[in-house]
């Protein structure tokens, strides 16, 4: 089970992480989980430039050993980078010293102040040793406004991006995948979405880096 949307009384109950952005403009940020991928993140990159977009990967740390040229293509382009830990562990079945160690060895070949942990799943301890800088930084822990479900394979694109067009709001933080589980769906949705929400006058922008003052 999963939230589409994420709840006010969820952001309310964990007010240090990021669910959304102040957007006094019609803005959207768009962030990519799991990547970086072969296929899945150089189309995420040809949609991006065709409608002048930015956006944030969050990067597993070994994906990113297996692609360091494509992870450095999205740097260039003016994409923001986030670390999703270096071998997408669940912080919900992780020991916290375990899970902040697999944080630092992705810090080696991210570099970033902004961590999403994978699934969502952190547990408090975590979270709050990685805002206070255990590892060397102080991280911004990212989550999320909307949840695109491109993962999930019970859904249809048509459906998918029912979802997304219906909750995607200024300011949003909507979460997509470039992986290989979620390309039938989001390779799908993405273009949909960029185009309906750029022709009403929408920009896509990156998050900016580093700790949440």
């Amino acid at each position: 089970m999963y939230f589409v949307k994420t709840p006010w009384l969820l952001k309310r109950i964990y007010p240090h992480y990021t669910w959304d952005q102040p957007a006094s403009k019609k803005k959207i940020f768009l962030t990519f989980d799991d990547g970086p991928h072969p296929v899945a993140t150089p189309f995420v990159l040809d949609q991006l430039r065709s409608w002048g977009a930015k956006a944030t990967f969050f990067c597993v740390g070994k994906n990113v050993v297996a692609e360091k040229a494509l992870y450095e293509t999205l740097r260039q382009e003016g994409h923001s980078v986030g670390n999703h830990t270096h071998n997408h562990l669940n912080g919900w079945k992780t020991a916290t010293r375990a899970y902040l160690d697999n944080v630092l060895q992705a810090s080696e070949h991210i570099d970033s102040g902004l961590f999403r942990p994978p699934y969502g799943r952190i547990q408090k301890k975590q979270g709050r040793l990685l805002r206070q800088g255990v590892l060397g930084r102080a991280f911004r822990i990212i989550m999320w406004d909307v949840l695109s479900g491109d993962f999930d394979r019970s859904l249809t694109p048509e459906k998918c991006l029912e979802y997304v067009l219906k909750h995607t709001r200024s300011g949003s933080v909507v979460v997509f995948h470039d992986s290989e589980k979620a390309f039938k769906n989001m390779s799908v949705v993405l273009p949909a979405m960029l185009e309906h929400f750029s022709q009403r006058g929408f920009t896509f922008d990156a998050l900016p880096d580093g700790p949440q003052k």
